[in-house]
């Protein structure tokens, strides 16, 4: 039965006061952080349980996923963070306090029993973060050392977890994703040939050996390290400055040179070769939107720092004990093929299960049977417990 759908705007508001102004607003500035969604659900049934959805920096609500659980009876809930649509002074540990005030919002203001999350793309490692710190709470400081207290904060846990088409971690895309061949990061055009994937006069053929591709991926770790190293040794010169300036901003050039999307013997899958679910990888790479194309000092440790960043799913799954079901998109053209086996395996949760759609892309776009088959699974889980 398909349920005729109605959309509800949220707004979601709770104290806290930030340091100084990190997005563009009243978003914290004022005392106070506001966030905005949408409740997806069906006009005809009030049911107890929802799906909450939160993307650290994109919005959801637009995605066919959310749109297709309210038609078949499952409300919902698509909330932004503090970051949404702009990731460039994004924060981590304070997405904790966004989503957990969210789950709060669901269960005390309306009404539900359950909060099920249901994490999507970079969702996936954003809810295995919350709810290990939701069950376990560590954190106190961010890895700049900026006060954020989830042991204060009261998270409450979620009472499942939905992995759909999720990666482990924003740093660990970048650290893959990133072009080892820049040498100066002031200057983009200077270049180690060997490594530069879209060079005509590189010698390299497919598939690519080995022995190139480790020494491709250790040449991405040593550029992002470089350029961490450089983000700490800047936060220590303004630290000992002493002034009222405190952070600054800058680029990061060249962040789509992932051998998978040109060599599909890499982590093999069903995706579209020469192609990623931003386009032409070559054009991405160099374009506005690539991934921490944009970054402050602080986001950049939190955030794509893989040395500090505290958002990856595989390690925050080893918290997790509450229900899982992870689902894994074949022709997946964002998320690296292994990524939701990895979290799977690593959660310690002893209900859990794992699905693979076949042919299914990252977006389920052009796919109406692809998405069916995820509601059915999706739905069909939520029946076996009872929910």
């Amino acid at each position: 039965m398909k349920h005729e759908i109605e959309q509800q705007w949220i707004h979601v508001s709770y104290k806290e006061t930030s340091k100084f102004t990190e997005t563009y607003g009243f978003v914290g500035s004022q005392g106070t952080v506001n966030l905005e969604g949408v409740l997806i659900k069906p006009k005809d049934q009030r049911g107890k349980t929802v799906f909450l959805m939160m993307h650290p920096t994109s919005t959801l609500q637009l995605l066919p996923l959310p749109n297709a659980m309210a038609g078949a009876g499952y409300p919902v809930l698509c909330m932004g963070s503090r970051y949404v649509k702009n990731d460039s002074a994004l924060i981590y540990e304070k997405i904790l306090l966004d989503l957990g005030a969210c789950v709060r919002y669901a269960k005390e203001q309306l009404g539900f029993e359950k909060v099920i999350l249901l994490g999507w793309s970079g969702g996936g490692s954003l809810s295995l973060f919350y709810q290990s710190q939701a069950q376990n709470p560590t954190i106190t400081h961010t890895p700049t050392g900026d006060v954020v207290d989830a042991k204060a904060a009261g998270l409450i846990p979620a009472d499942g977890i939905v992995l759909e088409a999720a990666h482990r971690a924003r740093a660990r895309c970048l650290s893959e994703w990133i072009d080892p061949s820049v040498t100066d990061e002031l200057n983009p055009d200077k270049r180690n040939p060997e490594f530069d994937l879209y060079s005509p006069s590189r010698n390299i053929q497919l598939p690519y050996p080995q022995e190139w591709l480790h020494a491709y991926r250790q040449a991405q770790l040593a550029r992002v390290r470089r350029i961490t190293d450089w983000v700490q040794d800047t936060l220590d010169m303004l630290k000992k400055r002493n002034t009222a300036e405190i952070e600054r901003c800058f680029v990061t050039h060249r962040t789509m040179a992932e051998p998978r999307f040109l060599d599909g013997s890499i982590d093999p899958n069903d995706r579209k070769i020469g192609h990623c679910y931003m386009g032409i990888p070559e054009t991405v790479n160099t374009g506005p939107v690539g991934l921490a194309r944009f970054s402050t000092l602080r986001s950049w440790m939190s955030q794509w720092s893989i040395d500090h960043s505290r958002a990856d799913g595989e390690s925050c799954a080893r918290q997790v004990t509450v229900p899982l079901l992870a689902i894994e998109h074949s022709a997946d053209d964002a998320v690296p093929q292994p990524d939701i086996g990895l979290m799977y395996q690593a959660c310690n949760s002893a209900d859990k299960e794992m699905h693979c759609i076949q042919g299914a892309n990252h977006y389920f776009k052009g796919q109406p049977d692809e998405l069916a088959t995820a509601i059915t699974l999706i739905t069909g889980w939520i029946q076996r417990h009872g929910w």
